[in-house]
């Protein structure tokens, strides 16, 4: 019987023959995935399934890839007949050749086998490991999210997920209780075949029959719980520890915690398998009060002027509970203080490390006076002969006033002085008051004038 060419590998992957590797990879992990015979029930699923893991086989090999891409399917000899194509490529490469395919003359050749190959050693040839020496699995990639706090103090968190666990039913073999698997009566275990030309020329290529494992399996005698594959999917939940000091965006390996290879035609006794690790990205949310730069904490404290004047104390949140910090005289916005040891750890550094707090200020300013506010202020403007300080109440006037008054007296002795912060009141709340009465006394003036001249006039007018 002869087997088929293979089918092009990158049209199974849906790729162009541009896709880099990291693109076939994920193209393979995709179509794995979907037709997996597990979880795909249509029967075409694990013809299409091989169909997939041969393409990756290839593309996943640069020296089998640039044999693809040279001399296309016919590079391949999938039906061990061998034989010379007189339209095909150059016989001394790809799987039935002498090139880098398996059954080749690859990497894993020495001179005694070329020797044996032409006759020096007759028979078979040196017998080669087909079947893989280890297997690995696949990454699992998700994401969780923790708080500010969370990511300052570490947490515990459970993450579930869906990998590829062996199956329990045949412990990974993908065969029934009871099955075997037996040595392929066409090669002898070998996994190639030698066929012999005219001129006595040999030529190795892959046995059509067993695919280069050595080991068949008879019919039927697939797994039925993983459909001979050797893994299925299954539900589970991890609990991963997230150290305190994390960042957002930081991985986090869990190792082992991956999917179990998937090995064509079951996994052997002689295979090492390797799961693959779980990969937790972390995702921080913001926090109200507080960011961070590295393992430093910023955290911004509103302060009121006569404090940013005078210093006080103040109380200030840390990630550890409150603290009382003194603030200096004439502190201004944007000045900062550095609280050594307040920040989050240090996750390279040594053991208990951790980073600063530091702490910016931000002047709160009125956006209203009282009249002794303003008073105040206007006094302490002209104490520091600041100039360009609008002025309302004119503490100075009021203060040459009261001055004057006390010099000379009171006019009437029963009419009650008024106090400093009493007229600077009634001047807040009467802007406009000493204006009319400053115009109110010019008319007087003038009307005393006019008043001896209309009498003068009436005098006159008896006469």
């Amino acid at each position: 019987m002869r087997l088929a060419a293979p089918k092009d590998p990158y049209s199974v992957l849906g790729v162009s023959k541009s896709a880099s590797a990291s693109d076939i990879k994920k193209a393979y992990y995709a179509m794995a995935k979907k037709y997996h015979p597990d979880a795909n029930k249509d029967p075409k699923a694990k013809e299409q399934f091989v169909d997939i893991q041969q393409a990756y086989d290839i593309l996943s090999d640069p020296q089998k890839k640039e044999q693809y891409d040279q001399f296309g399917a016919t590079g391949f000899d999938p039906s061990g007949s061998g034989g010379f194509n007189a339209n095909g490529p150059n016989p001394f490469t790809g799987a039935g050749g002498f090139g880098f395919g398996t059954g080749g003359f690859g990497s894993g050749f020495t001179v005694e086998d070329i020797f044996n190959m032409f006759g020096g050693g007759g028979g078979h040839g040196r017998r080669r490991a087909t079947h893989p020496e280890e297997a690995f699995g696949d990454n699992i990639e998700v994401q969780t999210t923790i708080s500010f706090m969370e990511a300052a103090n570490g947490i515990t968190k459970t993450i579930n997920i869906t990998p590829l666990v062996t199956c329990h039913t045949c412990s990974g073999s993908g065969l029934k209780v009871g099955a075997q698997r037996t040595t392929c009566s066409k090669c002898q275990g070998t996994g190639t075949r030698v066929h012999f030309h005219q001129g006595g020329f040999q030529m190795a290529s892959t046995c059509g029959t067993c695919g280069g494992s050595g080991i068949v399996t008879p019919k039927g005698s697939d797994c039925g719980t993983c459909s001979g594959v050797g893994v299925l999917r299954d539900r589970k939940s991890v609990k991963v520890d997230i150290p305190a000091g994390v960042d957002d965006g930081m991985r986090l390996k869990v190792e082992s915690e991956g999917d179990a290879p998937i090995v064509e035609g079951g996994a052997s006794p002689k295979v090492r398998m390797h799961r693959g690790d779980l990969h937790v990205h972390i995702k921080v949310q913001a926090h109200p009060n507080f960011s961070r730069s590295g393992a430093d904490v910023l955290y911004t404290a509103t302060i009121p002027m006569t404090t940013a004047v005078l210093g006080g104390k103040i109380k200030i949140p840390t990630l550890k509970g409150d603290v009382e910090l003194n603030i200096p005289t004439g502190t201004t916005t944007g000045d900062r203080i550095t609280i050594a040891g307040k920040g989050m750890s240090k996750l390279t550094s040594r053991k208990g490390a951790h980073g600063d707090l530091k702490v910016e200020f931000r002047v709160s300013l009125p956006k209203s006076l009282t009249a002794s506010q303003r008073t105040l202020l206007e006094m302490l403007a002209d104490d520091l002969g600041d100039h360009q300080a609008k002025r309302i109440m004119n503490v100075s006037d009021m203060i040459k006033e009261v001055a004057s008054d006390t010099r000379s007296g009171s006019k009437d002795p029963g009419e009650p002085k008024d106090g400093f912060l009493k007229r600077a009141l009634h001047r807040f709340t009467h802007p406009h008051q000493k204006q009319d009465e400053n115009l109110t006394g010019t008319a007087n003036k003038e009307d005393e004038r006019e008043d001896p001249q209309n009498e003068k006039r009436a005098n006159n007018a008896k006469s």
